[in-house]
């Protein structure tokens, strides 16, 4: 399996002017190959293949208009046109029904957000003996080593956030023996059922309370937004103020991504198998609980959970959305129909069973995937049925039975 692994940068001054170069540079050729082959679909001739972009590239480099392009390594624009090869290719798969429909490749500006370079094997970058990252053009960038890479990166990509921090992504391939033995052996299976109040409800009856990372830094980012509206536009104090927004949300990001990888690696480790219901994260976005919605990330935890199962040999259940996770009852899987969401806890018609909503529908999204989970965990407490009256006394051949047990 192939992984990403990010680390922190820290350029000094030369070399952030030197990436800033390169992140120019790439963003003029993938724009450039972009116009050529707009203007040819505009003209109505044929789609422009890769081939003649690299080579129109190449002679680019040649005029004075753009010799600059020479000043950073060649593989950065031929990486950049692969870029702009992908975002087509998904563009069409979009069309074909192959993936999800995204829309079609767009200009970048050196105003985005995210600013990236990728090299290759080819552009011949290393890691020095002391723990620098050396980078054409660029030079040997200190890096905050976090943890040893797994095996030989194919390919680095340095990039800078909206914060101004850099980062080098790297490329690995991971061996799925040693993957393996890295979790122990369990026979847990358990089921997720993901909300606001509470984060994840699990069908062992465990609760994880929402963090609400947003909601919580919310008035410092309100100053922080404040601050710069009353900056004016295109002055260095308004750069400033915008780049202390963008830290207070990648702090927010940041500490809402560590939790998901937490959370996601100990429900991998203790359980063999998850399982975990198919929200509509969409078309929750668009109503009046978007912020929250989006302050949860269910999306990005689901997808830790998957690609972890997947690394570490464990069994990933995705149940469908219209599922009817809390109209049934877990203990009888008798269904009465759906509930207000302010009713957190019900009794089973059918079995008297009091059941807490949440953990009940984790149990029923744990038995729609097929595990075998036991249903205690939903009940919260039996409540006492009255037994009908043929059920007690003498009857008529003789025998006498207890309340509630039939005779034999």
């Amino acid at each position: 399996m192939q992984l990403r692994y990010s680390f922190r940068l820290y350029p000094n001054g030369p070399q952030r002017s030197a990436l800033a170069r390169a992140f120019g540079c790439a963003r003029v050729a993938y724009n450039d190959a972009l116009r050529t082959r707009e203007d040819a679909r505009a003209s109505g001739l044929p789609f422009v293949p890769p081939a003649v972009l690299s080579k129109a590239l190449t002679e680019a480099k040649k005029t004075e208009a753009r010799s600059w392009l020479g000043e950073v390594s060649a593989v950065v624009l031929q990486q950049s046109l692969r870029d702009l090869d992908a975002a087509y290719r998904n563009f069409f798969d979009g069309l074909k029904g192959k993936r999800p429909r995204m829309g079609a490749p767009r200009f970048k500006s050196r105003k985005d957000n995210r600013q990236a370079i990728r090299f290759t094997a080819n552009a011949r970058w290393s890691i020095t003996p002391g723990g620098d990252l050396s980078l054409p053009k660029i030079g040997d960038v200190r890096v905050k080593w976090s943890r040893r890479l797994p095996s030989v990166p194919s390919t680095v990509t340095a990039v800078k956030d909206a914060s101004g921090r850099y980062f080098c992504s790297f490329v690995v391939e991971t061996d799925p023996a040693d993957d393996l033995t890295r979790m122990p052996e369990t026979d847990a299976v358990v089921g997720i059922d993901l909300g606001l109040t509470h984060f994840a409800v699990l069908s062992d009856g465990r609760k994880i309370d929402s963090p609400k990372f947003l909601r919580r830094a919310e008035k410092k980012l309100k100053r922080a937004q404040q601050a710069l509206s009353r900056k004016a536009k295109g002055s260095k104090n308004r750069d400033k103020a915008r780049i202390k927004v963008a830290r207070a949300h990648a702090r927010v990001a940041d500490a809402r991504r560590e939790f998901h990888h937490q959370l996601s690696t100990e429900l991998i480790r203790d359980n063999q198998a998850v399982a975990v219901e198919d929200l509509a994260v969409k078309g929750l976005a668009r109503t009046r609980l978007a912020k929250s919605v989006h302050d949860a990330g269910w999306s990005a935890f689901v997808t830790m959970l998957e690609y972890k199962a997947a690394r570490y040999g464990r069994a990933f259940h995705r149940v469908g959305r219209f599922e009817p996770t809390s109209q049934v009852c877990s203990n009888c899987s008798v269904q009465d129909g759906p509930k207000p969401l302010h009713i957190r806890e019900w009794t089973c018609g059918a079995c008297g069973a009091v059941l807490d909503r949440d953990i009940n529908a984790a149990v029923n999204v744990a038995k729609a995937a097929g595990l075998a989970v036991t249903a205690c965990g939903a009940q919260v407490r039996p409540e006492h049925v009255p037994a009908r009256r043929v059920e007690a006394g003498t009857h008529r051949d003789g025998q006498t039975t207890m309340v509630g047990i039939p005779a034999p």
